[in-house]
């Protein structure tokens, strides 16, 4: 029996995870060793998703992937898990999330380039639908500009093993709300994915078969 696309399981699944408030970021189905298949379900939301939320989820998905029945009778492990900490900013929604973090910019070919260059660090502000507002300089010359969503070819959130500058953190605008502090927090996930033996920080395996 063929395996459900990435696409077929995005369908099923969307419905649960929107009724959470929370936003499906993506699927992948990949090997995991001998028959079985490997699912992976990455979620989001406005503010971090804890484990007991995570545990619920994995069993309701898990539910509505045996009642689709897709998968016959192959073996598969289902993950639900949550962007880890050097995500891609993608979405609108992604830098609203990533106020307060730092982050890598790469813009596009031929937008204007704040300070004069097109890669560089910046941490994160306020953002819009179709903006937003990068704070440069770091500690020692904090200032903030707004760049179009539309510049911007890349953006991914960088690992901190030090605390921003007050500064730099005022201008933009804090910790978007829920979210950890730069800093501190990013060794604690760093343990985290150690400890799960994952890529990702928080993992909810269940094993899943129709019978």
């Amino acid at each position: 029996m063929p395996m459900p696309t990435e696409e077929r399981v995005s369908q099923l699944v969307a419905g649960l995870i929107a009724r959470r408030g929370l936003d499906l970021e993506g699927v992948r189905i990949t090997a995991a060793g001998g028959p079985n298949t490997r699912v992976t379900v990455t979620v989001d939301g406005d503010e971090t998703v804890d484990m007991d939320t995570i545990a619920e989820l994995s069993s309701e998905v898990s539910a509505a992937l045996d009642d689709a029945g897709d998968f016959g009778e192959t073996p598969y492990l289902l993950e639900i898990t949550t962007p880890g900490v050097e995500r891609p900013l993608v979405e609108p929604r992604h830098w609203r999330r990533a106020r307060g973090r730092k982050v890598r910019i790469r813009l596009n070919a031929g937008a204007p380039a704040p300070d004069g260059t097109s890669e560089f660090d910046a941490r994160v502000g306020a953002a819009t639908d179709t903006e937003v507002a990068l704070v440069l300089g770091g500690k020692r010359a904090p200032h903030r500009v707004t760049v179009a969503l539309a510049d911007i070819g890349s953006a991914v959130v960088q690992v901190e093993f030090s605390r921003p500058g007050v500064a730099e953190m005022d201008l933009a605008g804090g910790v978007a709300a829920g979210r950890p502090e730069p800093g501190a927090a990013d060794d604690a996930v760093d343990v985290a994915e150690t400890v799960q033996g994952e890529h990702r920080p928080v993992v909810a395996p269940t094993e899943g078969i129709v019978e």
